[in-house]
């Protein structure tokens, strides 16, 4: 299996197990579709997308519904998506998305969650290299054969097809994201779920007492209502829950 697998499954029981954070997180994902494309998921790809990942999260339609009208409404601030770039204790990049509507405060946050656990808030583009920014989609396996799925999405920019208990996974570079979407849902093939990654290049050993150290700033960040996703160069053991 590939990187993609092996991230996937470290990460899975890991990061945002919060249900509550998720919630909000996707809350935020609405207001920036509807904002960009508008209320309608029919004519709104990415809306779309949005939403598929707020039922397979088990987000009640009524919160859904909310965000969508929250949206429209004029009053409701746009969400800006900000990069930090930084390292943890121990050598460890750290990269941090945010979508916030007010940047002097997300800023000043994370910049005292680096300093407070001994870490170093960097300039941008001082460890972005180091991920690979990827697309990726979970399908309903019923009725699909993995291997022929992989060879088919080849020509569509897939670059990883694999399968588990959840489903098939399709990994992707960033910006296949909308070709692989628009040929899923013109073959009528259930799309659970679906979001961006950044998947680290090379990752880094560390002792337990060392992971400890990286863990407190990742347990800051991620708390945080302005993350919407933390990534780090760590390795992560897939046993961990």
């Amino acid at each position: 299996m590939g990187r993609a697998f092996e991230f996937r499954k470290a990460r899975k029981m890991k990061r945002w197990s919060a249900m509550a954070k998720a919630f909000t997180r996707i809350g935020k994902d609405i207001v920036m579709a509807v904002k960009e494309g508008g209320p309608d998921p029919d004519s709104n790809s990415k809306l779309r997308a949005v939403i598929q990942n707020a039922k397979s999260v088990n987000m009640p339609k009524d919160n859904i519904e909310r965000a969508i009208k929250r949206a429209t409404d004029k009053s409701q601030g746009d969400y800006k998506i900000v990069l930090f770039e930084g390292y943890a204790p121990h050598g460890i990049a750290i990269l941090v998305e945010t979508a916030t509507d007010n940047n002097n405060r997300t800023v000043a946050n994370v910049r005292s969650y680096f300093n407070k656990c001994d870490g170093n808030l960097g300039t941008s583009g001082s460890v972005e290299f180091m991920f690979d920014h990827t697309c990726n989609f979970r399908i309903n396996a019923e009725g699909l054969d993995v291997e022929e799925l992989e060879l088919e999405f080849i020509d569509y920019g897939a670059e990883e097809v694999f399968e588990d208990e959840d489903g098939i996974h399709i990994y992707a570079p960033f910006e296949n994201f909308g070709s692989i979407q628009k040929e899923l849902e013109s073959r009528d093939i259930e799309i659970i779920s679906s979001g961006f990654e950044r998947i680290p290049q090379v990752t880094k050993q560390l002792t337990p007492e060392q992971a400890e150290d990286v863990e407190k700033l990742l347990e800051k960040l991620e708390e945080d209502d302005d993350v919407q996703n933390v990534y780090h160069t760590m390795e992560e053991s897939s046993s961990e829950e």
